[in-house]
């Protein structure tokens, strides 16, 4: 039977040893660093120190941190702010505008329409304005819905096939409308009776606005088409006329929209062509451009 005395003195002796060694316990990072000190068993008399069994570990795993990993209040250099490199920096933004993008536009050209759509296939369309301001494009009146022919955009646009033809194009010297002057800088007629467009690639006026007898073919008798001709531009496609067989089409006007596609025009609602039919000026030589998004590139 140990006696105290026995007891406390090898007691001593172990936790003199432990010290001597440089041991400490791995605590577990869920628990209490505490708890991982000697403890009194209920089952020990008083006075009783039972040492906990410690594992030898290799020299390698309590190796003191090296003073190049250690918590610093100082910043790292790497980490200064003045030198943290954001997202925002190493992402290019797009710059310009559509019509910046464009490099056939004349340099006396100082408006500009943008219709374009998501591919050949669709009639939906958006359309933009742009207007040149000290050498730099600026958009006016932002996007707008329009619609354009039923199959879409044409590379190769013949008469009497709902495609809409894409390129870039004047816009001609009058417009029309079944209605009164709206207040546009081009000279402007009122239809009446009688006031076809030629669409006959067998008339000697073919592509042109006529007064009198109907050319026949795909004609139009401009004063009966409502709201569509209420006011309208034409967009100088096939004008002068290119002979060719079959023929390239005619009458693509810039229009009031009526309940869906076109033949081959470009439609915006009433509202919205009225303000670009007024902020047309002859004086800067407006073009308008059409084409799937994809193709603006070509121009």
């Amino acid at each position: 039977m140990r006696t105290p005395f026995r007891r406390d003195v090898l007691a001593a002796i172990a936790v003199a040893v432990v010290g001597v060694l440089g041991l400490t316990s791995c605590a577990d990072p869920g628990r209490d660093g505490a708890a991982d000190a000697a403890s009194i068993s209920p089952d020990d008399p008083p006075g009783s120190v039972v040492v906990p069994t410690v594992p030898v570990a290799s020299p390698t795993a309590h190796r003191i941190p090296s003073p190049s990993v250690r918590p610093t209040n100082k910043p790292s250099p790497k980490r200064s702010p003045a030198r943290v490199q954001t997202s925002k920096a190493e992402t290019p933004k797009p710059s310009g505008t559509i019509a910046s993008r464009l490099h056939t536009i004349p340099a006396s050209t100082r408006q500009l329409i943008v219709v374009y759509s998501s591919g050949y296939g669709t009639s939906v369309a958006s359309f933009e304005t742009f207007e040149k301001v000290n050498g730099v494009w600026r958009s006016k009146f932002g996007v707008m819905s329009a619609r354009i022919g039923s199959k879409g955009f044409s590379d190769s646009h013949q008469e009497g096939i709902p495609t809409t033809p894409t390129g870039v194009y004047t816009i001609g010297s009058t417009m029309y409308g079944v209605r009164a002057n709206p207040g546009v800088k081009y000279t402007y007629h009122q239809l009446v009776a009688n006031d076809y467009w030629d669409e006959n690639p067998s008339s000697s006026t073919y592509n042109s606005f006529v007064h009198g007898t109907d050319p026949g073919g795909y004609s139009e008798a401009l004063w009966q088409t409502v709201p569509q001709y209420n006011y309208f531009a034409v967009i100088n496609y096939n004008i002068p006329v290119k002979e060719a067989t079959p023929a390239r089409g005619s009458g693509i006007f810039l229009h009031v929209m009526g309940s869906g596609a076109t033949a081959g025009c470009v439609s915006l609602t009433q509202s919205d062509l009225l303000r670009v039919l007024e902020w047309l000026d002859p004086g800067a030589a407006p073009r308008i451009v059409m084409a799937p998004s994809q193709n603006l590139g070509r121009y």
